[in-house]
Parts: C-alpha cells; structure tokens; sequence
C-alpha cells in the first residue's frame, strides 16, 4: 500500500472513530433530575412546548423516580402556559387519578379549573366552558376549603357566574324581540333565582315586570317591582319599572 493510501486510510478511520464517538456522547441518557432540571430551565426561558416535551420525557424514561410525579403536574403547567389546555387537563386528570394524597393535589384541581377558566368566551358564545369551569372552581372549594386556591375560586366564580347569567339575558332579549314572551320570561327569571348576586339582576327583575305587565298579570309585575324598588332603589331600571306599575289600569 502506498504511503497517501495509508494516510488516506488513517484520516478516514479518524473521522469514522470521531463520528462514533460523538454518536455514542449523544446517546448517553441523562438522568431523571437532569431531565427535570432541562425542562425547568426551558420553562424559565418561557420554551413552553419544549418544556412540557421534555417534562413528559422525565415520565417515559424514569417512570419510578421521584422526579417522575413532580414533571406530571409540571408538564401540565407547561401545557397551561402555552395555552394547550386540553393537553393540560389531561395531564392533570392523570395527576389527580395517580397521585390523589400528593401534597399538591389542591394546586393540581385549582389549575385544572384556570384551564377552563380562563376559556370563557363572550356571553354571545357558547358558555360550556364556563359551566366547565364553575363546576372546577366549586370542586376545589368544596375539597380544599381552607386553601389559598379555594380563596382565589370563590372570587372567580362571581365571573363564571355573570357570563352564564348574561347569557340566559341574551336569550332572553331575543325571544322577547320575537314576542315570544314566555320563553322570555322564564330565561329572565332563571337570572332572578339562579344568578342573584350577578350584575344582571337589576334588569332581569325589570323584564319580568315588563313582560307580566304585557301578559296582563298586574299583580306579579308590582310584586316583581318591589323586589327590585326594595333591593336598588336608585337604579336606572327602577326608575323605568316605576313608569310602567304607575301605566297600569
């Protein structure tokens, strides 16, 4: 063999040694708490999708660990971020179906009703993910009363609770645009007995006074009026339900 064959020979055994080499680096698995730390540090940098890929990955490779339970509830939150909802949720269902005496399973409920929380729409929109979320937000009241997260649920349920009222007071405009005044009356007074606290109220209580008066049924618009004279006296929706008691025969 000649002497540049050999040298040939040499430097393409030296580059097919240091291809091997660096393939073998690449494959060297990392451990369940360099794993977790990885996706921390993509978390931290807002790398929402790589995080939650790597979060899961500590799951695959390192099921028994304790990391693995801590990327489960950590890839959902990833997933929340990144604004992945469904991903989120079910990430969270399997936290909380595995891991139901974990030390942060009232953190995993409460995130799992912001995942539906925060997809309230309009109130001219379809309204189940605020039915969705009402029912989260009771759950993590109802099994974590005395927690920080209860605290914050009760505060957003008075939201989830005005959009579902608002949208039984849409409906209810538009049957009594139609004349339909019957379906109007029951959307208004579902707002009247379901959704007091609400800032519907006031005009729910008027439209049934109105719609009695149409109907002719004098006697439960005046009982609607004093409702609502009793509890706003200076509301701009008295003032117009005082006009139409005062018209009556």
């Amino acid at each position: 063999m000649s002497k540049i064959k050999v040298t040939l020979f040499c430097v393409l055994c030296s580059v097919w040694m240091s291809g091997c080499s660096s393939t073998k680096e690449t494959e060297v698995p990392q451990t369940a708490e360099q794993l977790y730390n990885q996706a921390h540090d993509y978390l931290d940098r807002t790398s929402y999708a790589r995080a939650a890929e790597t979060f899961e990955k500590v799951e695959l490779e390192h099921p028994y660990s304790r990391w693995a339970t801590k990327a489960k509830l950590m890839g959902a939150y990833a997933y929340y971020k990144d604004k992945k909802y469904d991903d989120a949720i079910m990430s969270l269902d399997r936290f909380i179906k595995f891991h139901p005496g974990n030390k942060d399973i009232a953190y995993a409920y409460y995130l799992k009703a912001l995942c539906y929380y925060e997809q309230i729409t309009d109130v001219d929109r379809d309204q189940s993910n605020t039915e969705k979320a009402l029912q989260a937000l009771q759950q993590v009241i109802a099994r974590f009363p005395n927690s920080e997260y209860a605290k914050d649920a009760r505060l957003k349920l008075d939201l989830a609770y005005d959009h579902l009222a608002g949208k039984e007071m849409e409906v209810g405009r538009y049957y009594l645009s139609q004349e339909n005044y019957l379906s109007s009356l029951n959307r208004f007074s579902v707002v009247v007995n379901q959704y007091q606290t609400t800032s519907h109220i006031e005009e729910a209580l008027y439209r049934q006074v109105e719609i009695y008066t149409i109907l002719g049924l004098d006697d439960e618009a005046r009982g609607a009026y004093r409702i609502l004279a009793y509890n706003y006296p200076r509301s701009q929706w008295t003032a117009k339900a005082k006009k139409i008691v005062k018209n009556q025969g």
